[in-house]
């Protein structure tokens, strides 16, 4: 099981301050890599070589407009399969 923010997280600064906290959480062996996800812009997440999130981002005039993630080790299930 792992924690997940209760309600939305809205702006930028909400956002960033949120992230900012799971970074810090993670404790060094964090690698963040960009791809594609469900065909939108996206992040990948490791800690110590294991999945540990996975970010799509819905974007629009050169803004992220909206932010999925998904940290439920089932349903990252897709990004782990190496």
């Amino acid at each position: 099981m792992v924690a997940a923010a209760l309600h939305p997280i809205e702006g930028g600064e909400g956002i960033a301050r949120h992230l900012t906290d799971l970074a810090v959480r993670a404790s060094g062996g964090l690698t963040v890599l960009e791809r594609t996800v469900n065909g939108r812009a996206g992040l990948v997440i490791e800690h110590e070589g294991v999945t540990v999130a996975v970010y799509a981002f819905d974007v629009a005039d050169e803004r992220i407009t909206h932010i999925w993630a998904v940290r439920n080790p089932d349903k990252r299930r897709p990004w782990t399969a190496g």
